[in-house]
């Protein structure tokens, strides 16, 4: 959201990365992590709950941090760090599966979403990765 309360669309976008359509999904990603996280028990709140929110927001910042000024190999590289970071939020939805907190049918929207941002990151990573 921009500070007008409406969301950011390409259109509105006043940097680089926003107009990527891999940072949306990355946004859309993170805003489902959060409200998946919010119904884990209080005892995950400083283990899972932390550890997915953190790992889902850095996908986020590693795409807008290696977007802008960077040569195309810094640029991979921010990317290949976006891709770990979303490994370790499918390893924290694998545990709460693991210990029942949600049915399957609730973890896999942002499965889902997860594996869209997955196929995304790694095609963007790759055509820059050629272009060398």
């Amino acid at each position: 959201m921009i500070a007008d309360g409406r969301p950011m669309t390409a259109d509105r976008a006043k940097y680089k990365f926003q107009r990527l359509r891999v940072y949306r999904l990355a946004l859309d990603h993170v805003d489902a992590v959060y409200r998946l996280t919010q119904g884990l028990p209080k005892s995950e709140q400083f283990n899972l709950r932390a550890q997915l929110e953190g790992a889902a927001t850095s996908v986020v910042l590693n795409i807008a941090e290696g977007s802008t000024g960077q040569t195309d190999p810094e640029q991979a590289r921010f990317l290949g760090m976006a891709l770990r970071s979303l490994m370790e939020c499918v390893a924290c939805l694998d545990l709460i599966e693991r210990h029942n907190y949600f049915p399957v049918q609730t973890l896999a929207p942002v499965r889902n979403l997860g594996y869209q941002l997955f196929v995304k990151l790694q095609s963007m990573r790759r055509s820059l990765k050629a272009s060398n």
